[in-house]
C-alpha cells in the first residue's frame, strides 16, 4: 500500500530537542504528607538531590533525561523531563512488586514488555491485574486451559468449569448463577469461593455473562504465593479469563465483547452535570460573569491580564468568554493576538488554543498552530498525528498522507522510537484515509489495490490531551447503565505512561459498535498533573467510521478540578467499547 503512497511523503530528518539545562523543583508526598529525604536521581548519570524536610527539592536536569524518584518501601517513580517541564509534584505510593518484571541475568525470567510480545503464541503465559504471569517460571503450578481446549457447547462459565479440573467444586447453574471452588468444599480451612480476573477487572460475582466461545485462555490459580496479592478475597483461589476482547477479536457472532457488561458495573448517576461542574470556577471568571454590560466586561479584563499576564489558562478562558458570553468574536480573537507572548513557544498552550479552534471549525487558523507545534516537537509522533489530520480537515488529503508517511520513514531510519500503541492509531488514521480519500492520492485504478479492510465499523472516540503529565479517568456508561472505566496514571500503568512519554504520544481510542443501540454516556475524573494546574481534553466523535458516510465532531474540555467525576457528553447508537 505504501509504496504508492510514499511519492508525496517529504522526506526530512528529526530535528533532536537541543539540549538545555534547567532547574526542575517540585514536591514529594505520600497520601497527602511531605517525604524527607526522597533521593532524586538521572538515570544514567551522576547528578541527585534530595528532598528536604518538607518534601521540597530541585534538581537541574535536560530535555530527555529520566528522572528517577526513591524513597525506601515506596514504588519507584520515573519520570521524562521535557522542554516544558518546570514543576515536578510526585505523589508516591506503597510498593507493590509486579510479577516476573525483573529480569535476572543468567535465568530464563523476562520482563513484561518481552511477555506481551509472547503472549500471543506462547500458551504458558496469562494476563492478570498484576503483570503478566509465566507458567514457567511462576511460585507454582498454573493450570490452563486454552482456547483450543474450550467447549464452547456450554452456556457459561460454570458449565466450562465443571469437571474440567481435578479438585475443582463447581456449585449451581447459568440460569440461576453459582460457585466455584479450587480448593475444595471439606476442606480443613473451609476456604472461600474462588474470585475472578477478567481481563485485569478483579470481579468477586461468577461472570455467568461471559460465553465460553468469547474466551482466548483460561488459569486457575491456587498457590498463595500467587493470590496473595488479591489480598483476603483471593483466599479461594483466582481463576484468570483472558477474553477474545482484550486482543481486539471477536465472539463467534462476529461482535466485540461488551467490556463494560464484563466488568458487570452499574452506574449510578453521580457524575455531576455541566452545569454542576461548572458551577466551581476560578474567582477571576465569576468576577467576569458578575459583569452586566460588556464594556464592564472589557474593564474587568482590562485590569486582571496585568495579574494573570503569565498564565495562558487565562487567555483561553478570556477567548472563550467574549466569545461565547457577548458573541464578540473580534474581541476575543484580540485576546490572543495581544497576548501571542504567552502562547507561543509554548507547546502545551499552543494545542491547547489548537483544540478549541477545531471545535469551532477554525481549521486554518487550529492548522498553523499545529505547525508551530511541528516545528517545536518534531520527534513527538503527536506532532505527526495532529498535523496530518489537522491537514485532513482542510482538505489537504496529499499533505496528510504525506505526514503519516513521513512518520513511518522515521521509524524506518530508526530516528523515532517504534511503539505499536502508537502505530495502531497512526495504521488506521492512514488507512481511513485511503478508503475515504484514495482517488485523491494515486491514479483511480490504483485505489483498489492500495485499500485495506479496517477490523472496525461504527463509532470511534479519540482522545487527546494537551499536557503530557495530564492523569485522568475515563468512564463509559452504557444504554443498560453499566459502566467500563479506563484510568489514565502513573499509578494504574507505569509502563504504558512511559511508552507515551518516550514516543511523544497523548492520544488514545476506544471503539464502539451498534449491537445494542441507544446512549452511551461518557465521563471523566482528572486526577492532576506533576505541576497541579488544569489541562485541556479533546475528544473526537467519529459516527458511521470507515463508511461513505463518515462524520465528526469536536469537543473540548478544561479539567481542572480534581478527583471529581463530571459528565463530558453522550454518544447514540453505541454498545461495546475496546480500548486500545
Amino acid at each position: 500500500m505504501k509504496k504508492y503512497l510514499i511519492l508525496f511523503a517529504l522526506i526530512a530528518y528529526v530535528s533532536n530537542v537541543q539540549a538545555q539545562s534547567k532547574t526542575i523543583k517540585g514536591k514529594v508526598t505520600q497520601m497527602d504528607t511531605p517525604l524527607a529525604n526522597v533521593q532524586i536521581s538521572i538515570i544514567d548519570s551522576e547528578i541527585a538531590a534530595r528532598t528536604d524536610a518538607n518534601g521540597y527539592y530541585q534538581i537541574v536536569a535536560e530535555p530527555k533525561d529520566m528522572l528517577l524518584y526513591e524513597y525506601p518501601g515506596l514504588s519507584d517513580v520515573q519520570i521524562m523531563v521535557e522542554e516544558v517541564t518546570r514543576i515536578l509534584n510526585i505523589e508516591m505510593t506503597q510498593k507493590i512488586e509486579q510479577l516476573e518484571e525483573v529480569t535476572v541475568k543468567g535465568s530464563n525470567r523476562k520482563s513484561q514488555n518481552e511477555l506481551l510480545q509472547e503472549y500471543a503464541y506462547n500458551p504458558n503465559l496469562i494476563k492478570t491485574a498484576y503483570g503478566i504471569l509465566d507458567g514457567e517460571t511462576a511460585p507454582g503450578k498454573i493450570r490452563f486451559l486454552q482456547e483450543n481446549q474450550i467447549n464452547d457447547v456450554g452456556v457459561c462459565i460454570l458449565d466450562l468449569m465443571r469437571n474440567e479440573f481435578p479438585g475443582v467444586n463447581v456449585v449451581g447453574d447459568c440460569v440461576y448463577g453459582g460457585l466455584i471452588y479450587i480448593r475444595g468444599l471439606n476442606s480443613v480451612s473451609q476456604a472461600p469461593p474462588a474470585v475472578y480476573d477478567v481481563d485485569g477487572q478483579v470481579l468477586t460475582q461468577t461472570p455467568t455473562w461471559i460465553a465460553p466461545a468469547a474466551i482466548k485462555r483460561l488459569a486457575v490459580l491456587n498457590n498463595l504465593a500467587m493470590t496473595t496479592r488479591y489480598g483476603s478475597i483471593g483466599a479461594g483461589g483466582v481463576i484468570v479469563i483472558n477474553t477474545k476482547a482484550s486482543e481486539y477479536s471477536r465472539t463467534v457472532d462476529g461482535k466485540p465483547i461488551d467490556y463494560a457488561k464484563v466488568k458487570n458495573n452499574r452506574y449510578d448517576n453521580s457524575a455531576l452535570s455541566s452545569i454542576q461542574y461548572k458551577e466551581d470556577k476560578p474567582s477571576y471568571m465569576n468576577e467576569l460573569l458578575n459583569a452586566n454590560t460588556e464594556e464592564e466586561a472589557k474593564m474587568i479584563y482590562a485590569n486582571q491580564i496585568k495579574k494573570y499576564s503569565s498564565s495562558y489558562y487565562y487567555v483561553l478562558d478570556a477567548y472563550d468568554y467574549f466569545s461565547n458570553r457577548w458573541k464578540n468574536q473580534e474581541f476575543a480573537d484580540k485576546v490572543i493576538e495581544e497576548n501571542d507572548n504567552i502562547l507561543s513557544g509554548n507547546p502545551i498552550a499552543l494545542k491547547s488554543l489548537a483544540y478549541i479552534y477545531q471545535a469551532e471549525g477554525k481549521f486554518k487558523e487550529a492548522n498553523k498552530l499545529y505547525e508551530d507545534v511541528y516545528t517545536l516537537r518534531a520527534d513527538y509522533t503527536q506532532s505527526y498525528l495532529d498535523l496530518a489530520n489537522s491537514y485532513r480537515e482542510l482538505g489537504l488529503n496529499q499533505k496528510a498522507a504525506a505526514m503519516y508517511l513521513r512518520y513511518d520513514y522515521l521509524l524506518a531510519e530508526k530516528l523515532l522510537d517504534k511503539e505499536e500503541l502508537v502505530r495502531t492509531m497512526m495504521d488506521r488514521d492512514l488507512n481511513n484515509l485511503i478508503f475515504l480519500k484514495g482517488a485523491d492520492l494515486v491514479a483511480t485504478e490504483k485505489v483498489n489495490d492500495i485499500k485495506l479492510d479496517d477490523d472496525f465499523k461504527g463509532t470511534r472516540l479519540v482522545f487527546e490531551w494537551s499536557d503530557s503529565e495530564a492523569e485522568f479517568e475515563l468512564q463509559f456508561v452504557n444504554p443498560e447503565k453499566r459502566y467500563y472505566k479506563s484510568e489514565h496514571s502513573l499509578a494504574a500503568d507505569a509502563e504504558r505512561i512511559q511508552i507515551e512519554k518516550r514516543s511523544g504520544f497523548s492520544s488514545e481510542e476506544y471503539l464502539i459498535d451498534d449491537t445494542l443501540r441507544g446512549n452511551w454516556l461518557v465521563n471523566a475524573t482528572y486526577l492532576g498533573n506533576k505541576s497541579l494546574t488544569p489541562t485541556y481534553l479533546k475528544a473526537t466523535v467519529y459516527y458511521n467510521y470507515g463508511s461513505a458516510s463518515q462524520r465528526k465532531e469536536t469537543k473540548v474540555f478544561k479539567l481542572g478540578l480534581r478527583n471529581v467525576n463530571q459528565q463530558l457528553f453522550t454518544v447514540s447508537n453505541a454498545v461495546s467499547v475496546v480500548s486500545n
